[in-house]
């Protein structure tokens, strides 16, 4: 994340790591086809709880997080007392050049400026290294009524949320083949099933920033809006687990092995 926008999730870290999901273990598979080496380093920027830096264990002989705000990154520290986390931001990690074979950004290269990323990227990036962004959409695919309630929400907070984002997720490919940092790049789709009870459905809706920044400045404007999605998440899950799914677009970028 970049300064302005890192305390945007102060207050709901616990929150956040308890509904969002986890880091699908395809991406990692993905990743490491791309890479043909047993990574050394790998940097997670913008890293939050940790949910996307803790599948590295075991896989590379170091990893590091980046995350910038203190509660997300306290969370990351006590569920992986391993793996190292600093309090910095993307586009100035304070890391020595040429340290990482992977570097990821899980849910987080939309907050992210992307020149400057990009270019912190590329300097901390061996040869042959692999950059991979990957988001999941919102929201997951649960249940017609459930998911147009979601959609209804979020049109609102959308609408009123004068801090979202200025790094659509729909540039972050073109973003990596303009920087003329990568020999190859491309994009790819897949899905994560996981478990979720209307508890926790209605916690990931409360885990997006968004909601919680029109809620800190205007709660009234999404009153209605609120209350026909948890009564809509409710009814479609009732007392029960229920599978959802979770599509992913993962764009990927392979360092140049030689300037041309």
């Amino acid at each position: 994340m970049q300064i302005n926008n890192a305390s945007r999730f102060d207050g709901f870290a616990e929150l956040y790591d308890s509904a969002r999901p986890a880091a699908p273990s395809v991406a990692v598979e993905i990743i490491m086809r791309h890479l043909n080496r047993k990574p050394n380093c790998v940097i997670d920027l913008g890293c939050g709880t940790g949910l996307s830096t803790a599948m590295w264990q075991d896989l590379a002989d170091k990893i590091i997080g980046i995350e910038p705000n203190d509660g997300m990154r306290k969370i990351a520290e006590e569920r992986c007392p391993n793996i190292e986390f600093i309090g910095a931001y993307s586009h100035e990690t304070g890391l020595p050049d040429d340290s990482a074979d992977i570097i990821t950004c899980s849910q987080s290269f939309h907050w992210l400026e992307p020149t400057s990323t990009l270019a912190e990227v590329n300097r901390l990036l061996r040869l042959g290294g692999v950059f991979a962004v990957y988001d999941c959409d919102w929201p997951p695919c649960a249940f017609g009524n459930a998911d147009r309630a979601y959609e209804k929400l979020f049109s609102k907070v959308h609408a009123l949320d004068s801090e979202r984002s200025a790094y659509p997720k729909e540039r972050h490919l073109q973003n990596m083949k303009d920087s003329g940092y990568f020999g190859y790049v491309r994009e790819l789709v897949f899905h994560n099933e996981e478990s979720c009870t209307a508890t926790r459905y209605i916690a990931l809706a409360e885990s997006q920033g968004g909601l919680q920044a029109v809620r800190k400045s205007n709660p009234k404007a999404i009153e209605n809006e609120w209350e026909e999605f948890v009564v809509a998440a409710n009814k479609a899950f009732g007392d029960e687990e229920q599978t959802i799914f979770f599509g992913y677009r993962m764009r990927l970028g392979v360092k140049k092995y030689s300037v041309l």
